[in-house]
């Protein structure tokens, strides 16, 4: 019968060989993006959920131009 340590170092040995556990341990470390600078981070919001708000108005004065 296998110990249940056993199993534990070997199924924690095999995440880090994988690469799934570096980085870790701190948040934001899963992000594709940095947040460790805090306008930078503000303009990416404001760039992002501005440009999702701002398309329909863009849109409509578009086809009442045309």
């Amino acid at each position: 019968m296998i110990s249940r340590q056993l199993i534990r170092n070997f199924t924690t040995s095999a995440i880090r060989r994988s690469g799934h556990g570096d980085p870790g341990g701190y948040p934001g470390a899963n992000l594709p993006f940095s947040i460790n600078n805090r306008f930078k981070l503000t303009a990416y919001f404001i760039i992002f959920f501005g440009s999702g708000f701002a398309l329909p108005f863009i849109v409509v004065r578009h086809q009442m131009l045309k």
